[in-house]
C-alpha cells in the first residue's frame, strides 16, 4: 500500500490548478479518498468533528446490504437450477439442456459443478452470481462514469454516494434483464435523479428508485411481466412456460372470477409458503426476496446508527395495518384484497424499501417525528397501490418516491408546530 500512496503523492501535483491534469482532479480525488482516508481536517472549534463521515456511511450501508447480496446470487441460481431440473424431468434431454444453456452454464461445467444435478449450495451461489454480477458491473461502470462527467464538469469532488446507488439498483431488478436497459435506467436515475439537483446530497428523489421506476414504466414487460423472475439461461425452444416463476403479487392481479379461498389457491399453486417467502425462496427481484436477509441489515444499520427505527417502523405499521383493514373487505373482482397483512410484509420488495430505500438521510424527512409520517405514508400508500390498483403489483417503489416528494412539506408543518410551542410555552 505504500507503493500506491507514493504513487498517488507524486502524480497528485499534475491535477492541482495549473497542472496538466487539472480539470480531471474530481477523479484523482475520488480515488484517493476512496483508497485513504483524507489528508485534510478541521482545525477550528466551529465544525463537529464525528467519525462518520460521508464515506463511513456508504460504506456502512454497503455492509447492511451483504445478505442481500447474498441472497440475491444464491437464491437466483437456486431458482434456475430447479427450473432447468425440472426440464429435465419433463422428459428434455440432459444434452440439449446443456447446449441450449448459454455461456452460464458452460462455465458452471468449468467450475466443476454439474449443471443438471439440481440445486446445490454452491452451484446455486455461483449461477447465480454469473446473472449479478454483470447487472452489477453494468450499473457501476455506467453509473460511475456520469458521476465523473458530472465532476469534472462541475469541478466538484466525486461523492460516495453512488457506492450505494450502484449497489441498491442491481438488487431491485429482476434477473433476465437486458443489460442495456439496465444502462439505460442507471443513466436516468444519476442524470434526472440526482446530477440535475445538483449532485449528492441535493437530490429529492431516491436515484436507484428512480431509475427503476423510469424501467417500470418504459419497459414494464422486462421489469414487471410474469415470466422474468426465473433466470433459465435457456434459449427459446425449451418447455420453460411452466418454470417462469411469476411472483404472489402478479399472480393475485391476474386472477379472475374470484373465489373465497383465491390467495390460498394462487399461494398453493406457486408452491409457496410463508416461511418461504420469509427466508426468501421464491421468485422476485434478485435482492428483494429474502425479508431474513432485510431485517439483517435493518439491525445493523440501527445499531450503527446510519438508519432510522423510527421510518423502518413506520412503514410497517402503515403498511400491516392498511392491509388488515382492507383484508376484512369482500371483493368480487380483485383477489389482492384477499392477501393476509401478514403475507404483505414478506412479498415484493417490502421490506428491502422499507430497509434500504425509505431511509435514505437525503430524500427522507430529517425531522424526528416527522420520520413517523414519513414513514406512515409510504406504508399506507404501497397496500394502496397493491391492492386497490393490482395493475401495479409492487407500491413500494411508487410510494417511497411519493413519501420523497412530500418529505420536506412533512418536516416543514412538524418545524412550525414545534416553533408555536416554543412560542405559547415562552409567552405563559
Amino acid at each position: 500500500m505504500k507503493f500506491v500512496r507514493s504513487l498517488l503523492d507524486r502524480v497528485e501535483p499534475a491535477f492541482h490548478k495549473g497542472g496538466k491534469l487539472e480539470k480531471l482532479y474530481p477523479v484523482y480525488e475520488a480515488i484517493d479518498t476512496f483508497l485513504y482516508t483524507p489528508n485534510e481536517v478541521t482545525h477550528g472549534a466551529s465544525h463537529v468533528r464525528d467519525g462518520m463521515d460521508l464515506k463511513r456511511m456508504m460504506i456502512t450501508v454497503v455492509m447492511a446490504l451483504t445478505p442481500c447480496i447474498f441472497m440475491a446470487c444464491w437464491n437466483t441460481g437456486y431458482q434456475a437450477n430447479l427450473a432447468m431440473q425440472a426440464v429435465i424431468e419433463a422428459g428434455t434431454p440432459v444434452a440439449e439442456v446443456i447446449a441450449s444453456g448459454g455461456w452460464r452454464l458452460s462455465v458452471l461445467q468449468a467450475a466443476g459443478f454439474d449443471p443438471t444435478a439440481g440445486p446445490a449450495f454452491l452451484s446455486n451461489l455461483l449461477h447465480g452470481a454469473l446473472y449479478f454480477i454483470p447487472v452489477f458491473l453494468v450499473t457501476n461502470i455506467v453509473g460511475g462514469t456520469w458521476e465523473m462527467i458530472f465532476g469534472v464538469a462541475r469541478r466538484h469532488d466525486i461523492n460516495e454516494g453512488f457506492l450505494v446507488t450502484g449497489m441498491l439498483f442491481p438488487l431491485t431488478l429482476p434477473p433476465t434483464i437486458p443489460l442495456w436497459q439496465v444502462a439505460l435506467g442507471i443513466s436516468f436515475g444519476v442524470v434526472f435523479g440526482k446530477e440535475v439537483f445538483g449532485g449528492t446530497g441535493k437530490n429529492f428523489l431516491n436515484p436507484a428508485l428512480t431509475a427503476r421506476a423510469f424501467l417500470y414504466f418504459a419497459y414494464p414487460g422486462q421489469i414487471i411481466g410474469d415470466k422474468v423472475w426465473v433466470a433459465t439461461g435457456f434459449k427459446a425452444g425449451l418447455p420453460l412456460d411452466g418454470y417462469t416463476g411469476p411472483t404472489l403479487l402478479t399472480s393475485m392481479g391476474s386472477v379472475r372470477n374470484v373465489a373465497p379461498d383465491s390467495f390460498k389457491t394462487v399461494a398453493a399453486g406457486l408452491n409457496m409458503s410463508w416461511y418461504d417467502a420469509f427466508m426468501g425462496w421464491i421468485p422476485g427481484s434478485m435482492g428483494e426476496t429474502s425479508t431474513l436477509a432485510c431485517v439483517f441489515g435493518a439491525a445493523f444499520l440501527i445499531l450503527t446508527g446510519v438508519g432510522s427505527w423510527r421510518i423502518m417502523a413506520g412503514v410497517g405499521v402503515g403498511a400491516f395495518c392498511l392491509a388488515g383493514l382492507l383484508n376484512g373487505v369482500v371483493s368480487e373482482t380483485n383477489a389482492v384484497f384477499q392477501v393476509p397483512a401478514h403475507w404483505h410484509l414478506v412479498t415484493g420488495g417490502l421490506a428491502f424499501g422499507l430497509v434500504f430505500m425509505a431511509t435514505d438521510p437525503v430524500s427522507a424527512a430529517m425531522t424526528e417525528t416527522g420520520k413517523w409520517y414519513y414513514g406512515i405514508l409510504i406504508g399506507v400508500m404501497t397496500i394502496i397501490i397493491r391492492v386497490i390498483n393490482p395493475a401495479f403489483p409492487e407500491g413500494i417503489m411508487l410510494a417511497i418516491l411519493f413519501g420523497n416528494v412530500f418529505a420536506p412539506v412533512i418536516d416543514y408543518f412538524v418545524i412550525q408546530r414545534n416553533i408555536k410551542r416554543r412560542v405559547a410555552r415562552d409567552a405563559a
